[in-house]
């Protein structure tokens, strides 16, 4: 079991299953219950109650702390859960946390309630400016360091292996969202480090049918950390939400590689119009930091930005589409585009938008899977 590649052990999670199914079913069973009977219960692992173990759940873990190379994973009942469980395990009151300026919206929203209500302090900054990240480091007590990569929805690519070493030397622990790349693209364990978490939602599932997220951590020490932290507080996912992600799990890789090879030729037509100032997507030569994209990740994903001349321009292209959807996340089977500074990054002000590289007409691309001369007519006759 342990042998196996990525590709097969997402095709057989089965494998990861805490016992063998006694009918031998193709997906493990569902266990959908709240409460198990210890009398009736055999063997070395005991399950009392769902919300600390559940044999379903269990599987999925399993097969997660597999594919990443780490000790133990927490299936968490939405993205930010994982994010929230991360901050619950990592930190504490007074505590300071070092994050890349380019997050996720959810995590920017989730660091000001730590703040307000723990106390925490928040220090941003240009995760590709080395200098400026060693000097905090070196003026503060940095329990936690947090990036993603690609950043969303800047895109920038992180070099996660020399941010790994400066966290150490300076004894903070590192965290990866890997949402964007997932483990088939790249493994941040691998890359030093200590907690990998993505949000099951988007490219895990692939499908946009459940949410969900989930994380991974390095040592077995920091395994029982999470695990302790989500039966205290509740994080985990339910059997059900579990089944729905393993359903999408099998297909990840081709899935992955129609959403780059889709995405690049979208990336590249809307390149060409007047309309468009700026394309920001990592598979491109014109991406800054292209050479480490394709060197720190095995597909590049669907998912980039393309600046429109004016924010007028941008909303009328949204309303006109037939194809694209105007929706929030990304990773699922249809495409769809959104305005971060109106949906996803709300929570940001215009300056903290501006600093990262969103414009007003700054619309983010989530290439799906369908054929991508209709992507490009619907395009066309939405600009028109």
């Amino acid at each position: 079991m342990n042998n196996f590649k990525v590709e097969t052990a997402l095709s057989h999670i089965t494998k990861y299953a805490p016992f063998e199914d006694i009918a031998g079913a193709s997906h493990f069973p569902i266990y959908n219950t709240a409460t198990f009977d210890l009398k009736k219960q055999k063997g070395n692992k005991i399950y009392d109650y769902t919300r600390s173990d559940n044999p379903t759940r269990e599987t999925l873990e399993n097969l997660f702390t597999k594919v990443e190379n780490g000790s133990g994973c927490v299936c968490t009942h939405t993205g930010i859960a994982c994010v929230a469980l991360l901050f619950e395990t990592a930190l504490k009151a007074n505590s300071h946390i070092l994050v890349e300026a380019d997050c996720y919206g959810g995590t920017f929203r989730l660091l000001k309630v730590f703040k307000e209500k723990y106390n925490i302090t928040v220090h941003f900054a240009d995760f590709l400016n080395f200098e400026q990240l060693e000097e905090i480091l070196k003026n503060n007590p940095i329990d936690l360091v947090l990036c993603e990569s690609p950043t969303n929805p800047g895109l920038k690519i992180i070099d996660l292996k020399e941010v790994a070493t400066l966290a150490h030397k300076y004894n903070s622990l590192f965290a990866v969202d890997n949402s964007l790349a997932t483990f088939i693209s790249q493994k941040p364990l691998e890359l030093g480090a200590d907690f990998s978490l993505f949000s099951t939602t988007k490219y895990i599932s692939g499908h946009g049918a459940v949410v969900a997220g989930a994380i991974v951590a390095k040592t077995k020490e920091l395994a029982e950390k999470i695990h302790y932290y989500a039966n205290a507080h509740g994080r985990s996912q339910n059997p059900m939400d579990v089944y729905l992600i393993t359903l999408g799990v099998p297909t990840l890789k081709i899935r992955m590689k129609e959403h780059q090879k889709n995405s690049i030729k979208i990336a590249k037509f809307l390149k060409k119009q007047e309309y468009i100032t700026k394309v920001t997507h990592p598979a491109l030569k014109s991406h800054p930091q292209h050479k480490l994209a394709k060197e720190q990740m095995r597909y590049i994903p669907g998912v980039f930005c393309a600046n429109f001349s004016s924010l007028e321009l941008a909303e009328r292209f949204i309303e006109n589409t037939k194809i694209f959807g105007e929706k929030c996340s990304f990773g699922s089977a249809d495409s769809r585009v959104e305005i971060p500074a109106k949906i996803s990054h709300a929570s940001f002000s215009k300056e903290e938008l501006e600093a990262i590289g969103i414009e007003e007409g700054t619309v983010r691309f989530s290439i799906g899977l369908e054929n991508v001369k209709d992507l490009i007519a619907d395009i066309k006759q939405a600009i028109k």
